[in-house]
């Protein structure tokens, strides 16, 4: 699929940082470059962590699994997973087990479970509580891997029909947010006399520099150059934001000011005045490119 980027863009930013999240809800993994697949950057949200139900578990549920930190090793080979207390977890990432079925949002899907010894590391580790004590009645949870032979798609309400595959993604392939509408978050913030908030809160794909605050919102499609040709990303809805924001990705606690600030001016009619910060776009060009820190991109504004 194609879409079309005006010769005169209104506006331009570079790619000022690229974050992959291979587990749905644990902590992302910066990266310099990333290969874009038609589900978003490759290994986002390829795995997730669910109930005995199948059901999908996330930091609303369990604010701790902020402080799961996944990293790639053996040149992509294996994920690695660290948690505190907790011996690393080694995954091969070509490996998976049984078939099963789970539940993401309102999407039922097959996926494959990642075995026994990930699912008693996530529930060893899920069932302490903030001081690092054993819960009583702690749930049991299992790891799986989505299915890549499934088209779960986004909204065709959204995208204006055009199919958008992702993976275990809330709904859409990439997630856009300027540096802008952080540093302007933080200005608020610091004014009602709380500290400055990190963009990994936000969980973003794509961090623009260069943008007035909240461009994103504002803008059609994005292309970005690279060398093996143009990447065309078009931002379809506006990331409507649960808790997740108040939680603190470095003590995985949360406290409400983020949220609190947000409800004065971010309140989205798009959305049924949901509050809404960063861009959720589709891949409609460049699917196989390297997306890379500092590539430039431009885009010109939608009057619609």
């Amino acid at each position: 699929m194609t879409a079309s980027v005006p010769n005169a863009a209104d506006v331009q930013a570079r790619i000022a940082r690229l974050f992959v999240y291979p587990i749905k809800s644990c902590a992302g993994i910066e990266l310099t470059e990333s290969l874009l697949t038609e589900t978003g950057l490759d290994l986002d949200r390829a795995w997730m962590v669910v109930d005995e139900e199948g059901e999908f578990v996330s930091q609303r549920e369990e604010p701790r699994m902020a402080l799961i930190q996944p990293a790639f090793k053996r040149g992509g080979t294996e994920l690695q997973l660290r948690a505190p207390g907790m011996l690393a977890l080694h995954l091969l990432v070509d490996a998976v087990e049984a078939p099963t079925r789970v539940r993401v949002w309102d999407d039922e899907v097959p996926a494959y479970d990642m075995g026994d010894i990930a699912a008693q590391w996530f529930t060893d580790y899920l069932a302490l509580n903030e001081q690092g004590l054993p819960r009583a009645n702690a749930p049991k949870y299992r790891l799986v891997r989505f299915d890549p032979e499934h088209r779960r798609l986004s909204s065709l309400q959204w995208t204006g029909g055009v199919e958008a595959p992702n993976q275990f993604s809330d709904g859409y392939p990439v997630l856009v947010l300027g540096q802008s509408a952080l540093d302007g978050l933080n200005a608020r913030l610091k004014k009602a006399g709380h500290g400055p908030v990190d963009i990994r809160r936000f969980r973003p794909n794509i961090v623009l520099e260069g943008l007035e605050a909240h461009d994103e919102d504002r803008v059609g499609p994005l292309q970005i150059d690279t060398p093996e040709g143009a990447v065309v990303l078009t931002p379809v809805k506006p990331c409507p934001r649960c808790p997740i924001p108040n939680i603190d990705p470095d003590t995985g606690k949360s406290s409400p000011e983020v949220n609190d600030t947000l409800q004065t001016y971010r309140q989205d009619a798009r959305v049924n005045g949901a509050l809404t910060f960063g861009m959720n776009a589709i891949v409609s060009e460049g699917v196989d490119r390297v997306l890379r820190v500092g590539q430039t991109v431009s885009a010109s504004y939608r009057f619609d």
